[in-house]
């Protein structure tokens, strides 16, 4: 089967909320059941956003720029720590500020589809980072694990405000899993703590913040910051595992997983372990076959891995997405970006 709907990431880089529904009313339709609201704003440059509360919380103080064992863009990181005779304990974390960007998006989101410019049906797709997520890429080794239990409980109360605040039948969450990635293919540091099981016990837990009423789902990221990855993923085959253990682990359904495909890649075997694949059938798959830089990409590949796709899961459903989210993507390519969402779906429905 070739490819079906369009699943978005998060971060559009247009200029408010307003216009990003917009554009996807007019530019995506009915392919996607859920629209983001873009991440527009301070949010637009993922857990950066978090990163300038870290750095107005009471206890901890800023700790420079800090060189790891990573390549391009990942090598030098802002780093965050305990200030001296603070204790980890007591740390009184700010508004984290998710909760607000998308009650404020909801008005928006639900005026617009009363107004026809959303289609009807369609859910409001909200993402949160996971608390690893800030953890590990702002706060230094040693006190990780020791920040780590408030910051997560003051995130899961900021995602449970909001879906105290919003209807469960109307909206979805995305769980964003990139720092992960990064740990496992050892593009980031990790603490003893941060093993693959371990990680993908917190990723359980994320899944069951959400009751079973809301859809989640999760995507799985190996970075886009400055176009760049972690590692260059070899195979689909890590993100294949993390899927199997998290519906095999979570007490509850996941709807969707978006994986990463990076736009040069052709090969068979990249695409062989979704042989292995062991989630329901119910489940959304969504493929990064939309590339960020189409006008450089080999011709005739969104072609080739539609076809290695359809080959490796048959009658299955799926769909397809951008690697990550389009924050960083330039302002003025953005609409031929979303356009080519619909492009890929459209002409994929049209025998060779």
């Amino acid at each position: 089967m070739p490819p079906v709907f369009v699943h978005l990431n998060g971060s559009i880089n247009l200029p408010d909320t307003d216009t990003v529904f917009r554009e996807l009313g007019e530019r995506i339709g009915p392919l996607a059941a859920r629209y983001s609201d873009g991440e527009t704003g301070d949010r637009g440059n993922w857990i950066f956003f978090q990163l300038e509360r870290f750095w107005a919380t009471p206890g901890l103080e800023q700790a420079g720029l800090i060189e790891r064992d990573a390549k391009g863009a990942y090598k030098q990181t802002p780093k965050v720590r305990l200030a001296t005779d603070a204790d980890a304990d007591a740390i009184a974390w700010p508004n984290l500020g998710y909760a607000d960007a998308y009650l404020a998006s909801w008005e928006r989101f639900r005026r617009l589809r009363d107004e026809g410019v959303i289609p009807a049906g369609t859910r409001f797709q909200v993402q949160y980072p996971t608390p690893l997520a800030s953890i590990n890429a702002w706060i230094v080794d040693e006190d990780q694990d020791r920040l780590e239990p408030s910051y997560t409980r003051a995130l899961y109360a900021d995602l449970q405000r909001l879906l105290d605040a919003l209807p469960h039948d109307e909206i979805a969450v995305q769980w964003d899993v990139a720092v992960e990635f990064g740990i496992l293919v050892g593009g980031f540091g990790a603490t003893a703590t941060q093993s693959f099981d371990a990680i993908v016990g917190r990723l359980v837990d994320a899944v069951g913040q959400v009751p079973d009423d809301v859809p989640v789902g999760l995507h799985l990221c190996y970075g886009d910051y400055q176009h760049e990855h972690f590692e260059e993923p070899e195979s689909l085959e890590l993100q294949v595992r993390v899927a199997n253990r998290l519906v095999a682990e979570a007490a509850r359904p996941i709807a969707w997983f978006a994986f990463t495909v990076p736009q040069y890649q052709r090969d068979a075997a990249y695409f062989a372990p979704l042989s292995g694949l062991r989630v329901p059938d119910d489940t959304e798959l969504a493929f990064a076959l939309v590339p960020y830089h189409p006008d450089i990409q080999e011709a005739g590949t969104t072609e080739a891995q539609v076809r290695l796709l359809d080959d490796q899961l048959g009658a299955r459903r799926w769909g397809v997405c951008t690697e990550c989210g389009m924050g960083r993507v330039e302002r003025e390519d953005v609409t031929n970006l979303l356009d080519h969402h619909r492009r890929i779906v459209t002409e994929a429905q049209v025998p060779a």
